[in-house]
């Protein structure tokens, strides 16, 4: 990467004094400046943009900061990083001074509330993405306060906010954590404009507007931002939302406003989109950036990340989230698998975009040198593993269709299912020198696995990329809960697991296909919630986690919460709103925990089923032991004696302790 306007370059040695090596300096060995010493050691009186960022530090491709820092160094711009400052402290954002062009802000990979609180709205211990998992270093609602932060100092400085926290809020939006529903965030943040999406084609736009001399409230076109603007009269072909004041009146203008928006996050066919919060004040969406061709994506992952965190959390033990990315492939973006309670298409888009083979191939050698590479290749993926191109030759220039689904509810007949470069990308892989195994870890998308009838996809699977267990995402059992999801019918994951245990009883593997499964989806009645159950009886099968329908930011499933309506057909949704009856669904699929025999008892009278209650085979708990048919009367209790009821607690006490 060119270091450019002259600096220094980084990576040269430093001397001591008296022209012996001195103790490399973190920027010495590749990093990007995190103080002012790093400046004066890189020459910069003054960095043309300061980031601030919720995250630590970490300098590796699977972090966007990281990424989105890389780019503008490579195009000429200076960027000093500020991680996880004090958001108690105004004085924690100044660290720099101001900015040349302008401070970008990131709440950091995650959003910040995610990062926080579970669906049950219950605090979080750990925070992945700070030093040692330590919780705290973060604010809620990060975006929002780090703007507020910069604004007490630096009234006009531009401000540009980015990441995945500001993208899902650039319109109105529904808030889970505060049940109501709120304003764009570049309202309440006070920035000046949102770099929405995959950013690096937006912000150099942003960075060579400003280097230019052009004000930024006068950016109201770059492709992949959002912008604030007094009146449309100079903007054209632009379609207007429900007002802000409309969707506060009623839920359905909501539905009505989301459906505009996800028909419209296509690069190519995606219209401006214009939200009035008052008759001066709009909020404009313009049409998603381009694709990365596969040229520029090998050139942004070939940029020369250290791969590693800064140093500076040596002492703390790292940066844990780095564990689950650092021997991983990144293979591809965009998503046109369509689950509606999923926001990468939201965010990433449905076009596909790859990396090549040969760029893949030459981080995985690098990675090999790795002194803590073990062997694993622990992914070779994105959003979806098996996604290597665009769904159809029509997505490359037209992008994809507004109100069709490429998977759902059957596959399209333009798709495109072919695993033939994915499988060309494994063998390469599998053959490099001092690699044991390469693993597939972001799953596999099942129905496009069967719409292959070409390539021996499963079989390489099987044989090479599974480690005992195979992890895939069918979320549901019932077909109106699934087609609510944006998922195909039962049906299909019953064809995949078939042809899963066929194959592997060819290859004479005993592998194990693991379900994912989600409860409390909308959609989801009691009744619904128990046929899980009984799927997961008949199967054998209690997952040690259940994953509870989280109602995130711009999703269609959390439209659906909201609204109780679906925002693609208009038709009323069932919807489990309260954490009891969250409780009491995510219970039903862990029916054989003792801890939680309570809640199933309660679950299976509310859907009508104490049929499932008792001692036959198809039963999920047994009868207390006061309403069995054979419980006998006694006299009082002897001292010492201990009842059956008392015995079978004691047994449950002494299992669970054991499976901890």
């Amino acid at each position: 990467m060119p270091w450019m306007n002259n600096h220094r370059n980084p990576h040269q040695e430093p001397k001591g004094k008296k022209g012996q090596k001195a103790e490399a300096s973190a920027v010495s060995r590749g990093f990007l400046p995190v103080c002012r010493e790093d400046l004066r050691e890189l020459q910069i009186r003054q960095p043309d943009f300061v980031y601030i960022i919720g995250d630590a530090y970490v300098d590796h491709p699977s972090f966007g900061p990281a990424i989105i820092s890389r780019v503008l160094w490579s195009h000429g711009y200076t960027v000093a990083i500020v991680p996880q400052p004090d958001f108690r402290d105004k004085e924690s954002v100044t660290v720099f001074g101001e900015p040349r062009l302008g401070f970008l802000v990131s709440a950091g990979n995650m959003d910040s509330m995610v990062n926080h609180y579970t669906a049950a709205k219950k605090h979080r211990s750990k925070d992945q993405y700070s030093p040692g998992g330590v919780m705290g270093k973060r604010p809620d609602r990060a975006a929002i306060v780090y703007c507020n932060l910069i604004r007490q100092t630096y009234k006009k400085t531009p401000v540009i906010l980015g990441g995945i926290e500001a993208s899902l809020r650039r319109l109105a939006h529904y808030d889970y954590w505060s049940d109501s529903m709120r304003r764009s965030i570049l309202l309440e943040s006070g920035a000046d404009l949102i770099s929405y999406g995959m950013g690096e084609r937006s912000v150099l736009a942003i960075a060579k507007a400003l280097a230019a001399g052009i004000p930024v409230q006068k950016m109201t076109d770059i492709p992949g931002t959002v912008c604030k603007v007094r009146s449309l009269t100079e903007l054209s072909d632009y379609l207007l939302l429900p007002a802000y004041e409309k969707l506060l009146e009623e839920k359905k203008y909501y539905a009505k406003s989301f459906l505009i928006q996800y028909q419209n996050t296509d690069p190519f066919s995606g219209r401006r989109l214009a939200e009035e919060y008052s008759k001066n004040c709009y909020v404009v969406q313009n049409p998603a950036s381009r694709p990365l061709t596969q040229e520029e994506m090998d050139k942004i992952y070939e940029l020369p990340y250290t791969r590693t965190w800064h140093p500076m959390y040596d002492a703390a033990g790292g940066i844990p989230a780095l564990s689950e990315v650092k021997f991983s492939l990144v293979s591809c973006r965009g998503c046109f698998g369509g689950c509606s309670f999923c926001a990468l298409t939201f965010h990433q888009g449905r076009i596909v975009q790859a990396r090549s083979r040969e760029s893949l191939l030459k981080e995985a050698r690098k990675m090999t040198e790795d002194t803590d590479f073990k062997g694993y290749i622990h992914d070779v993926g994105g959003p979806t593993a098996d996604f290597r191109t665009p769904a159809c030759e029509k997505q490359k220039t037209r992008g994809a269709c507004p109100n069709r689904q490429c998977l759902f509810p059957e596959p399209c007949s333009n798709l495109k299912a072919d695993h033939q470069d994915y499988l060309l990308l494994l063998r390469e892989l599998r053959k490099l020198p001092k690699v044991k195994k390469v693993f597939i870890r972001s799953g596999i998308r099942f129905d496009y696995v069967l719409a292959d009838k070409k390539s021996p996809f499963l079989e390489e699977l099987c044989r090479y990329h599974v480690s005992g267990q195979l992890k895939v995402a069918p979320e549901h059992v019932s077909d109106p809960v699934l087609s609510c999801m944006g998922k195909p019918k039962h049906a299909v994951y019953t064809a995949f697991a078939g042809q899963y245990k066929k194959m592997n009883e060819k290859l004479q593997k005993k592998q194990y296909l693991v379900p994912y499964l989600m409860s409390s989806h909308p959609g989801s009645t009691m009744k619904e919630a128990v046929k899980l159950a009984e799927y997961c009886r008949d199967l054998g099968y209690m997952p040690e986690q259940v994953q509870d329908f989280y109602p995130t930011p711009s999703t269609i499933s959390t439209c659906m919460y909201y609204t109780g309506l679906d925002p693609r057909t208009g038709q009323p949704v069932y919807v489990p709103r309260s954490l009891h009856e969250k409780e009491l669904q995510r219970a039903l699929i862990q029916y054989r925990n003792p801890g939680n025999r309570k809640l199933v008892k309660e679950a299976l009278k509310l859907a009508g089923r104490e049929d499932l209650i008792g001692f036959g085979p198809g039963c999920l708990i047994r009868p207390d032991a006061k309403d069995r048919p054979d419980a006998k009367k006694t006299g009082p209790k002897q001292k010492g004696q201990k009842t059956r009821s008392q015995k079978k607690t004691i047994r449950n006490v002494h299992r669970k302790k054991q499976e901890r």
